[in-house]
């Protein structure tokens, strides 16, 4: 049967308004589950996120690897007083050994050492600052060291006048006035020159007792100097006033008299080795191993008889006889200077010193004729 066009027109239009309808009801359904979905993230509870696990410091509760004894030691054991009561001290005599208490004062707040920090210069520094219109270069330095010690580590600076003057008119400023500062009950001491790598184990000097007001730590093995490389004191008016009147103000040799301090001696033993020196790297055999010696070494007190030091600029000639022989102790003796040298940098802004050049000695036909 032939179909009119009356009736594919309606065809056309029913089958036009299905496929609308169907696209309308298809659309209202997909906007209705959103709204459905959306109503129910709001209806449904929030899981509650945990708290933050509370702060802690890094160092003194925390275990870092191969230092666990001194850190756990720590966490349990406080200095006499808290730490309030202990500190870190450094006397300058000279300029050049200012950036080395800066580079001490660096690490002590960099890992966190809860003991006080104080650094004494003489007062004359601040008279030379005032006086001059034109600074002397060292003394600037000085001062600009002392500034920033104060100012980004927390450094109490405290001028100071000589004790006493020697035969030859030298001004001295002898350790043992240490003992004055009796507003603390322990002091920790480290001789210039010096790389302090783990502060932990150095902390832990301020909690063994003491039975003298001044005991010495010697790194360097048997056959070397007995000076020590840190020096523990206990501070107090009669231990002051005790070892004041024992001193020779006019013959005052500091090396004789620290040469004669008692020795702490029973250091626990423990992987961690608190002091070394680099004179005794010499001494050390094939087992010796440079990067666990430096891992695991809390302070290394830098002093070579051949060299002149690590603020110097030392010779070849200098550096290839002090530096030892054995592969793995050259290795750490040499990056043990390099990081000095590069801390100097980082910390002071202060290249090496140039070495200073020998006196020239006056030959017989040089000599004035009479």
């Amino acid at each position: 049967m032939l179909l009119t066009s009356s009736q594919i027109s309606m065809a056309i239009s029913s089958s036009v308004v299905f496929i609308f309808t169907s696209l309308l009801f298809l659309s209202g359904y997909v906007l209705q589950q959103q709204t459905v979905r959306s109503l129910q993230a709001v209806i449904k509870p929030q899981p509650i996120a945990p708290p933050p696990p509370s702060p802690v410091l890094a160092k003194h509760f925390g275990t870092p690897p191969g230092h666990s004894f001194y850190d756990k030691y720590l966490a349990s054991n406080r200095p006499k007083g808290g730490w309030v009561k202990v500190a870190y001290v450094q006397l300058m005599r000279e300029h050049l050994h200012v950036c080395n208490a800066l580079m001490l004062f660096a690490v002590l707040e960099e890992q966190e050492s809860m003991a006080q920090r104080v650094l004494m210069y003489p007062k004359e520094w601040d008279q030379q600052a005032s006086d001059q219109k034109t600074l002397d270069p060292q003394v600037e330095t000085s001062k600009r060291l002392l500034r920033e010690a104060a100012k980004r580590y927390r450094v109490m600076l405290q001028p100071v006048e000589p004790m006493f003057k020697v035969e030859s008119g030298e001004s001295m400023f002898p350790l043992a006035g240490l003992l004055s500062l009796s507003a603390y009950n322990r002091l920790v001491y480290l001789p210039p020159s010096g790389l302090v790598l783990d502060t932990s184990g150095l902390d832990h000097l301020f909690t063994l007792p003491m039975e003298s007001s001044m005991l010495g730590i010697s790194a360097g093995s048997e056959d070397e100097s007995t000076t020590p490389s840190v020096i523990l004191l206990s501070p107090s008016k009669d231990g002051f006033q005790t070892i004041l009147e024992s001193l020779s103000t006019e013959k005052y040799d500091e090396d004789a008299f620290l040469g004669k301090l008692p020795l702490l001696a029973d250091l626990p033993e423990d992987q961690v080795h608190i002091v070394a020196k680099t004179s005794s790297l010499r001494h050390e055999d094939d087992a010796f191993d440079a990067a666990d010696f430096l891992d695991t070494t809390s302070y290394i007190h830098i002093s070579d008889s051949d060299m002149l030091g690590p603020e110097y600029d030392s010779p070849r000639e200098m550096v290839t006889s002090a530096r030892p022989r054995q592969p793995q102790a050259r290795k750490a003796w040499q990056e043990v200077y390099e990081k000095y040298r590069q801390r100097r940098m980082d910390i002071c802004g202060l290249d090496l010193e140039p070495a200073p050049k020998p006196a020239r000695t006056v030959s017989s036909a040089e000599e004035p004729q009479v």
